[in-house]
């Protein structure tokens, strides 16, 4: 048997301590948060809790760190006011988008600046940490060292501009202040200077070796402590990405006067760095529901009490280093604790086009869409985890939402739910019909849908999420395509026993598809199993042919999915590029060039000495150039604005050292540089001086 079926079927048996990312509480849930971790993580507790395994599901607002005093500077609020409204804020979308957490905690509570507190404490007791004094920057006009977030620049390593001082979000790399090229503090927006300040330091540099075994084999102090096949490449890539670059020691604590205070002596005005302390927040979370629950919370962490109870991090890519390399050297430095069995990590969600950006507005708030559509819940939940980025980037459109709510929620799944049960209505008074003999296309149906929970399972224990939502909504194809074939509403006029059959099959088809819906679209299965007046069906019986009995009563039918108008689509567009107040009307800048780059590209003048149309091309000429140092073909596209008679003598912008390629069978030795208005309109960029051809651009 493969390694990998049988590392998937020895799950079967497993005990679990899930947790969600903690959100900051310094703004709202975006839709891109909700499909890169909270709604997969939610997906993929229900499965295991319909499984009967032993699982705890943890999340709650990370409320300390430079976000949390920047937001309350900005808004002239404190960090409590700001904490406290975003908490409600985010707590209240989670509720309402039925996001099924065992807690939803605070880390400014006091359990956890007690735990956090405990934490650190015993850390430095066993000199797992390193005190240093180094220099840092200090903002004079604010009078306060700047935290790594209060400090943006230039990235030394891809140039882009707005990294902060701990992590470029554009190319993924591990910073400190020091490394950023201009810097400046977000607080008065001028250069800070440096002064001495001691901190305590985790010194990930000494913990290299294990890590990589770790992380690319799954060992663990030579035990196999995960199955690394089953982690996402691009975690084990940007882990390995880090650890090939040389870890460095790396500050445990901070300048600050809002979050969990250092428990030293010699401490004042320094607290806990908030990559320490808010992972430790799904511990104390977790203790919290304990107190509240007469559970030992012992049981979900420490190795003593859980054994080989598998802990589970769903998070965004831009969490991985913090949760697959700082939170496992912490875990494994204190020593009671089990260390990550999986960090399924998502990529990005992009939103019509771009990236989700607070600053601009450009977001889809879920509180927002949950406010406006309350019946539209399970829509959401199955476009997006339909698009879920679980390898790469992917995008929400409201067009692609409204097709695949029309197309598959409403055509697929809803029309054969629909026809199954009105029609039994219909012709047995909602009672289900007895079968008689089963043909081959019976027996083909129930030989698929018997499949179909070792298909889930499978792939629900190998994170992979979307795909086991596809194979539900597989069911509904078999049975929608099943309905279309047998045609019961034709047969019935010819051989009313054979509709009996018919019937039977395609409520067994529904009995199962409400089974499967119950881990992805939860409402809808509440909906369905009232209508089969069966709501209690279990996934032990999923795969059944016999979930429903004869002479069993079903409920009334009703429409499951209402199809998405298209004044719905266009008024969420609108509504969002009016709030997109930046939003330019051309496209946003390309990624940033050095000028190395710049400097590689030769453009130089030249003069047009002939032209003519390319055969059977509209938009295509064919230019002879001269460049002063030669004589050379140019295809260019410029037929639509331009006659061949009207451009010859004209002098031009050539890029004279782009390679060359065929168009249309004419190989293209270069391109003419041109420039387009928001018309399309197209002009010539050169010089309002014939200065002839050859000289380089400067």
């Amino acid at each position: 048997m493969p390694k990998l079926l049988l590392s998937l079927l020895s799950m079967k048996k497993a005990s679990y301590t899930v947790t969600a990312a903690l959100p900051y509480a310094n703004g709202p849930l975006h839709l891109g948060h909700v499909a890169g971790v909270y709604l997969p993580a939610d997906i993929f507790v229900r499965f295991l809790r319909m499984n009967e395994h032993d699982v705890v599901f943890i999340c709650g607002s990370d409320e300390h760190g430079a976000a949390i005093t920047l937001r309350a500077k900005k808004d002239g609020l404190t960090p409590k006011d700001i904490v406290d409204k975003y908490h409600g804020i985010i707590k209240g979308a989670f509720e309402k988008f039925d996001i099924s957490f065992d807690i939803f905690h605070r880390t400014s509570s006091e359990l956890h600046h007690e735990t956090s507190s405990d934490f650190f404490k015993k850390l430095h007791d066993q000199g797992k940490f390193i005190e240093e004094t180094s220099e840092q920057y200090y903002d004079e006009e604010y009078q306060q060292f700047l935290a790594d977030r209060y400090i943006t620049g230039d990235c030394p390593k891809c140039q882009s501009t707005g990294a902060y001082g701990d992590q470029c979000e554009k190319c993924g790399s591990d910073l400190s202040p020091t490394d950023l090229i201009n810097p400046k503090s977000t607080l008065s927006g001028k250069t800070p200077v440096l002064r001495s300040t001691s901190h305590w330091y985790l010194p990930m540099d000494q913990h290299e070796t294990w890590l990589k075994k770790w992380i690319q084999n799954g060992i663990l102090d030579g035990v196999q402590q995960h199955d690394p096949k089953l982690w996402r490449n691009q975690v084990i890539g940007q882990c390995m990405s880090w650890i090939n670059g040389g870890l460095r020691p790396r500050a445990m604590t901070r300048d600050l006067d809002w979050g969990v205070k250092v428990p030293l002596p010699n401490a004042d005005g320094k607290v806990l760095y908030v990559w320490l302390d808010a992972p430790i927040g799904y511990i104390s979370a977790t203790k919290q529901w304990a107190l509240d629950n007469g559970k030992d919370w012992r049981n979900y962490w420490t190795k003593a009490e859980a054994g080989d109870r598998k802990l589970v991090h769903f998070i965004g890519k831009d969490n991985i280093v913090f949760h697959a390399i700082i939170f496992p050297i912490l875990l494994k430095d204190h020593g009671d604790f089990i260390l990550p069995d999986n960090v399924p990590a998502y990529e990005f969600l992009n939103l019509e086009g771009d990236k989700f950006s607070t600053s601009r507005n450009w977001a889809v708030w879920l509180h927002e869409y949950l406010e406006a559509y309350p019946d539209k819940i399970d829509e959401l939940k199955y476009v997006l985890s339909a698009i879920a980025p679980e390898s790469k980037d992917s995008e929400f459109t409201w067009k692609e939402f409204q097709t695949r709510v029309n197309s598959e929620l409403a055509d697929i799944y809803g029309n054969f739910v629909n026809r199954t049960l009105v029609l039994t209505h219909k012709y047995y008074e909602g009672i289900v019909p007895s079968p008689l003999a089963f043909s081959a296309e019976d027996q083909a149906v129930f030989e698929a849908i018997e499949q179909a929970p070792r298909r889930i399972s499978e792939l629900m224990y190998a994170y992979k999420i979307r795909e086991a939502q596809t194979e539900m909504m597989q069911i509904a194809r078999i049975g929608n395509k099943y309905l279309a074939d047998q045609e019961p509403w034709k047969v019935n006029k010819t051989d009313p026993e054979r509709v009996q059959t018919i019937l039977y099959v395609a409520l067994q088809i529904t009995a199962n598809l409400q089974i499967a819906t119950q881990i992805f679209l939860p409402a809808t299965a509440q909906k369905l199993g009232k209508m089969l007046n069966a709501e209690n069906l279990s996934w032990s019986s999923f795969g059944s042919s016999t979930l429903l009995a004869a002479g069993h009563q079903i409920g009334e039918a009703h429409i499951l999915f209402t199809k998405i108008e298209d004044e719905l689509v266009q008024s969420e567009v609108e509504k969002l590029q009016a709030s997109n107040q930046l939003k330019s009307p051309y496209p946003a800048m390309k990624d940033l060039i050095n000028f190395d780059d710049f400097s590689k590209m030769d453009l130089r003048m030249g003069k047009i000495l002939s032209a003519e149309k390319v055969e059977k091309a509209d938009k295509l000429l064919k230019l002879q150039v001269h460049t002063g140092i030669d004589e050379r073909t140019i295809v260019s596209g410029i037929a639509a604005h331009y006659s061949p008679e009207e451009i010859i003598g004209k002098t031009v912008l050539v890029l004279l050292n782009l390679a060359p390629r065929k168009i249309r069978g004419i190989e293209s030795q270069g391109m003419i540089l041109m420039a387009e208005n928001a018309e399309g309109a197209l002009s010539f960029l050169a010089s309002e001086k014939d200065f002839g051809e050859g000289p380089t651009v400067a």
